[in-house]
């Protein structure tokens, strides 16, 4: 049987203080100041004034310390009382997540891929399917959870790229419009995107927050909906 990073020991202490906690904290300062990619356990190591191989005796692969990493992070995902009801539940576990993505930016790249199995994930995920416990059957509160899942992870990945896009090219979006004005002005002239040109100049524009909270909103009143119709 393999065994998870959760499942195996950690080796005995030597003379640097070396444990995961420390690894993990250390690998997501570097995450957090450059990406995953300025993660690596040669540059944890040195963060720790270890040496490298030190860190396979807690951590066999990069990809172990990715999961630690997420792990530690969804901590800060859960929530902290007792919510009201599901639809409560999801919202605060959405806009945490949001939060969360935006203190870690990296965290945007690891969402919505195979199950987080660390302690914290298994945590958030409880609180996730047990908000929806005993409303529905147990294959339409997947659906749902995996629904809402889908919209979140999606439009945190679209507002982190803007973030990053932002840095890359020192425009922010409003000057990055403008810059592009005169094209789109151009096209729309046209008369061949109607449908475009009325969201250009009739649509309003909005921040990521409102934006996000009411995408989430809308996904949740679909899901209120399946709730409460009756069996087919």
């Amino acid at each position: 049987m393999t065994m998870t990073v959760w499942d195996r020991p950690e080796p005995p202490t030597r003379p640097v203080p070396l444990d995961r906690e420390r690894i993990v904290a250390a690998a997501i300062a570097l995450a957090d100041e450059g990406g995953l990619e300025a993660v690596s356990l040669r540059k944890v190591a040195a963060r720790l004034s270890a040496g490298p191989m030190r860190l396979y005796g807690y951590i066999s692969t990069k990809e172990e310390l990715f999961d630690l990493m997420v792990d530690e992070v969804q901590a800060e995902i859960l929530p902290e009382g007792q919510p009201g009801d599901w639809r409560e539940a999801l919202h605060t576990l959405a806009h945490r997540t949001r939060r969360a993505a935006l203190r870690h930016e990296w965290l945007a790249d690891l969402l919505g891929g195979r199950p987080a199995l660390g302690p914290n994930g298994l945590a958030v995920a409880e609180a996730t399917l047990a908000a929806l416990d005993g409303l529905a059957d147990v294959d339409t509160v997947m659906r749902a959870v995996e629904t809402v899942s889908a919209y979140s992870t999606g439009a945190i990945r679209r507002e982190i790229a803007d973030l990053r896009a932002e840095r890359a090219t020192g425009l922010s979006k409003r000057d990055w419009q403008r810059a592009r004005g005169p094209h789109m002005t151009r096209m729309l002239a046209t008369g061949r995107f109607p449908a475009l040109a009325r969201a250009v100049y009739d649509g309003t524009d909005v921040d990521a927050e409102a934006s996000f909270a009411t995408g989430l909103d809308w996904v949740l009143d679909a899901v209120a909906d399946r709730l409460t119709r009756p069996p087919a």
